[in-house]
């Protein structure tokens, strides 16, 4: 009987013991409480609740630590942003295969993944924890895809292009406050190969390109750094990631509350994180601290001085010690005229031993410091140049930044040459002899100028007269946009010099002509209602030029608009206008290229539509949504597309949808609708006030965004749709959604989607933006709200419009309208307005 007791009783603690100690791994049923941990295989790393307490209140997160290291050092926190009150909190894999933290009826998902739910979650030794199918084996989820302010060993700080994922550091609130603070640091998305340490949406500090071993300002990252740190940039992924030199070494990179980025390691004798390197250490390296054209010295104080001939922005904001405003020039320029003050034209100043400004322009083709010179002061956004005999060529544009004085024997000191106006070297005073030698010179090249000032003027003339505007194939697309205005008035003629409505360069059609191979087929990208399109590359630049074909029913009056309201829109999900061309009958746009053409190529190609992954298409809503978006209410300008369709959606090298072709787009004022006897855009992407009676509003563009949503979540084309049951797409859709199978609308090509839900919801919003009345359609914020928020719960959409049957105009209307577009191809009618 004592036996058997005995026996009872060590099955009992051997349970409990179970019970309290998990492996590495997670399976389905089990739970991590906060008297339990999992450790990794290798006894590295551990994963478990931890408390904070803030005033009062006991917080408890989920997070990942080192195992081996005697001070309790968080590398990883999952719940940052949702703590969980007290420690009742547990974390488990739900019965559809995703890990939660449960509290009470509180289901707080660290992943959202589409499985068969036979899941497992493993914590590698790595201290990356893991979420696999169990069958397949395949990778679901990881941790190291959402890093808080450690940067481990093997993760990656930078972007998926794939799956638009940003990899960043969001440093803790406090030292007790693992919640998101105020600094984190991120790849640059202009795609500079540098990093930004932020604090909140302002830069604050940068590491400089990467040079191919180290980041131009980190020369200390070198060989013999602790550190070996590798930099990945391809179609796919760009990437910072680092490994240990010596793998016995435990270390970490930490963006730190005080706005620090830093690397330390553990020193086991002294049971302490040592910090080896930091960065920002001085003033001085923080990015922009004495704002545009002042330079910081470590040792004065003042830190920050303006160059000679600037002077402080704000002199209050300068005295209290705020530089980030920077300094601005007490004389302007010369540049752009050919004005001379006091006989002198503007000259260089030399600027020595200091930190280069951050952003040089390297021109490889200039070979002497007089070219060099001479490239500066022909360009007239130029503010300095550097000429080095190793490197080249440097030149600046507009604001310099981060300009360093250094000590007149640091080996990193530079010259340069800073443009000045003349009158500030005229005010240090001039020799007398100098001053009369200038009397005698102009005095003898009085006769000499008059001839040669007609003659100029005279060879001026015939050439304006033959080559109007900028070269093309010359232009510096990438810093000179805005140097010449493309003015067009009512008589198709362009002025420059004269602003008006828009200000872009202005090409002559010669140069255009030439940059195409004179419109050649090879260069030949496609041809839309307005014209052919071709594709020109220059200079490392690649542009479509859309010219206006003689055929087509558009003319002057869209081309002015289309360029009139680009122009004054800047959003990432809108098209760039770069410049135009106005000569004689010649009417040409010229835009940013877009290397995946346009929506409809991958979406209703048979052969290219594969490509199309949920996530992208997902990220195509939500782009075109927030272009709109944009639109409608946020740019100076309220503005209603009128032909959106996925030919107007062009898909940019990272697939990032644009929206395109406003020729047919018009400013609108107040929240009622307008009217209109010259319909415009695409049956079948037309809402039915718009289409019958005129009517416009921007609930019109929110009709043609949900025919557009049911397009892409189906891949049908709604202009081409054919069913027996019904007669197109939008009854298709409505027929499904009532009958209780609102998933069936779903491209076949898609397999399994991460969630049904999502597909519904995608569902009912796009219902809801193809009602009948513009009252029942959502506005685009709302649309946003919807698509990203799933706590924002849909209304129950009505029967859409168009759904039973083809409506058209009644003909006996009082109202009559002039149809200008019956297929899927743009208006191409014109008529008074």
């Amino acid at each position: 009987m004592t036996n058997f007791a005995h026996s009872v009783f060590f099955l009992i603690f051997s349970f409990s013991v179970f019970a309290n100690s998990l492996t590495d791994t997670i399976l389905q049923g089990q739970l991590v409480r906060a008297s339990t941990t999992i450790t990794s295989s290798g006894d590295e790393f551990e994963l478990g609740f931890f408390i904070r307490s803030e005033y009062s209140t006991i917080n408890s997160y989920l997070g990942v630590w080192y195992k081996r290291v005697s001070v309790q050092t968080v590398v990883w926190v999952a719940n940052r942003d949702y703590p969980f009150a007290g420690s009742s909190a547990v974390l488990t894999i739900a019965v559809d295969g995703n890990l939660v933290i449960k509290q009470g009826r509180i289901t707080y998902m660290l992943s959202n993944i589409s499985s068969s739910g036979n899941t497992s979650a493993t914590l590698m030794d790595s201290g990356n924890l893991v979420l696999v199918d169990t069958r397949s084996g395949d990778l679901l989820w990881q941790s190291f895809d959402y890093p808080s302010d450690t940067l481990l060993p093997g993760m990656k700080l930078g972007h998926d292009k794939r799956n638009g994922k940003t990899w960043s550091l969001l440093a803790w609130k406090s030292k007790e406050d693992p919640g998101p603070g105020g600094f984190s640091i991120a790849l640059d998305p202009q795609g500079t190969n540098q990093f930004f340490i932020l604090k909140g949406f302002q830069k604050y500090w940068t590491g400089g390109t990467w040079k191919g071993q180290i980041f131009a300002l980190i020369p200390e990252m070198g060989e013999n750094f602790v550190f070996k740190c590798t930099y990945i940039s391809n179609e796919n992924e760009s990437y910072f990631t680092y490994s240990m030199r010596n793998p016995s070494v435990t270390g970490r990179l930490v963006m730190d509350i005080s706005g620090q980025i830093q690397a330390l390691i553990w020193v086991e004798t002294i049971g302490e994180w040592n910090l080896f390197w930091d960065q920002p250490r001085e003033q001085c390296d923080v990015y922009a601290y004495c704002g545009a054209f002042g330079s910081c010295y470590q040792n004065p104080i003042p830190f920050c001085q303006c160059f000679r001939g600037f002077q402080p922005k704000s002199i209050g904001n300068w005295n209290a010690g705020n530089t980030s405003g920077g300094c601005v020039r007490k004389t302007p320029l010369q540049c752009g005229n050919d004005s001379e003050v006091n006989g002198q034209k503007d000259q260089f100043l030399w600027i020595s031993k200091v930190g280069l400004p951050d952003n040089p322009i390297v021109l490889s083709q200039v070979r002497s410091v007089g070219d060099c010179e001479s490239a500066c002061f022909t360009n007239c956004p130029c503010s300095a140049y550097n000429y080095d005999g190793n490197d080249g060529c440097s030149i600046w544009h507009e604001e310099l930044l981060n300009v360093e004085q250094l000590i007149d024997d640091d080996p990193e000191g530079r010259d340069f040459y800073l443009r000045l106006a003349a009158s500030e070297f005229l005010r240090e005073g001039k020799d007398p002899r100098i001053k009369r030698r200038k009397w005698i010179i102009l005095a003898l090249a009085v006769p000499t100028t008059l001839l040669v000032t007609v003659g100029f003027f005279y060879c001026l003339w015939r050439q304006k007269s033959r080559n109007k505007g900028e070269d093309l194939v010359l232009f510096d697309l990438g810093t000179s946009i805005g140097a010449a205005n493309c003015n067009i008035n009512e008589s198709g003629k362009s002025h420059t010099g004269k602003k008006k409505e828009v200000d872009l360069p202005f090409f002559s059609f010669a140069s255009v002509s030439a940059a195409t191979d004179n419109f050649s087929n090879a260069n030949k990208l496609g041809k839309g209602g307005f014209g052919p399109v071709y594709k020109v590359r220059f200079k490392g630049y690649e542009v479509a030029v859309k010219r206006l074909s003689r055929k087509s029913g558009q003319g002057l009056d869209e081309l002015q608009n289309e360029a009139m309201l680009i122009a004054k829109l800047q959003h990432n999900n809108l098209v760039r206008l770069l410049g135009c061309c106005i000569e004689k009958d010649e009417k040409i746009l010229i835009y940013e290229y877009m290397p995946n053409k346009s929506l409809d190529f991958f979406l209703f190609d048979p052969m290219k539509y594969g490509i199309l992954s949920w996530e992208l298409r997902v990220n195509i809503i939500e782009g075109i949504a927030q272009g709109l978006l944009y639109l409608h209410q946020y740019s100076r300008l309220r503005i209603i597309h009128r032909d959106l369709k996925p030919s107007n959606i062009l898909l940019d090298e990272d697939m990032n949808p644009k929206i395109s072709d406003f020729g047919m787009a018009r400013i609108f004022g107040g929240n009622g609708s307008q009217a209109t006897n010259r319909i415009v855009g695409t049956y079948g992407y037309m809402s039915p006030k718009y289409a019958l009676d005129g009517l416009f509003s921007i609930k019109s563009d929110v009709f043609s965004f949900g025919v557009l949503l049911l397009e892409i979540l189906s891949g049908k084309r709604s202009t081409r749709f054919y069913s027996s049951n019904s007669v197109n797409l939008l009854g298709y859709a409505w027929d499904l959604w009532k009958s209780g199978r609102g998933e069936g609308i779903k491209d076949p090509i898609l397999q399994d989607i991460p969630s049904t839900n999502t597909l519904l919801r995608y569902v009912n919003i796009a219902l809801l933006c193809v009602q009948e009345s513009a009252a029942d359609r959502p506005t685009m914020s709302n649309v946003v709200s919807m698509l990203s928020n799933e706590l924002v719960l849909p209304a129950s959409p009505k029967q859409p419009a168009f759904s039973n049957g083809r409506s058209v105009p009644d003909q006996n209307s009082a109202k009559q309208l002039k149809i200008c577009s019956i297929t899927d191809e743009t208006v191409s009618i014109l008529e008074g307005r």
